[in-house]
């Protein structure tokens, strides 16, 4: 399921993650890469901040979208 459906405080695993090759290489950069984990820290409207790696990086609901977890 993509990340946006995730509630906040919650910590889940990334799976995939979908778009083309430069979306995929730029959310790799932030540290969004396949096995991680992540953790929802707010999430308003598909509006996400996510704690990954010990940084919290914010993204839009439509670049959220691409992220896939478990």
């Amino acid at each position: 399921m993509p990340v946006v459906m995730i509630e906040a405080g919650n910590t889940v695993k990334i799976v995939r993650i979908s778009g083309s090759e430069k979306v995929r290489q730029h959310l790799s950069e932030l540290g969004f890469v396949l096995g991680e984990e992540i953790t929802v820290v707010n999430n308003i409207r598909g509006n996400l901040i996510l704690k990954v790696k010990d940084a919290r990086i914010a993204l839009d609901n439509d670049m959220a979208r691409r992220i896939i977890v478990a």
